[in-house]
């Protein structure tokens, strides 16, 4: 399925350290958000709806996935 990647505008958070562990956004059409590894640009991205979207961000503010303690 395409889902507008070719022509995504990624970027980093401006959170980043700038080191190689990082991961990269792109807003796409209809509010869809895409997620890619940056260490790997042509590889495979994730595509959140935006409800889908909300939840993740959510679930990683709140330290859902941070690991075990």
């Amino acid at each position: 399925m395409d889902h507008g990647l070719s022509g995504a505008e990624w970027f980093k958070s401006t959170h980043s350290s700038g080191n190689s562990e990082c991961v990269e956004v792109a807003f796409l059409a209809a509010g869809k958000v895409a997620v890619r590894d940056s260490k790997n640009p042509t590889g495979p991205a994730l595509v959140f709806t935006p409800g889908e979207w909300d939840v993740f961000t959510a679930g990683a503010t709140a330290g859902v996935f941070s690991g075990p303690a």
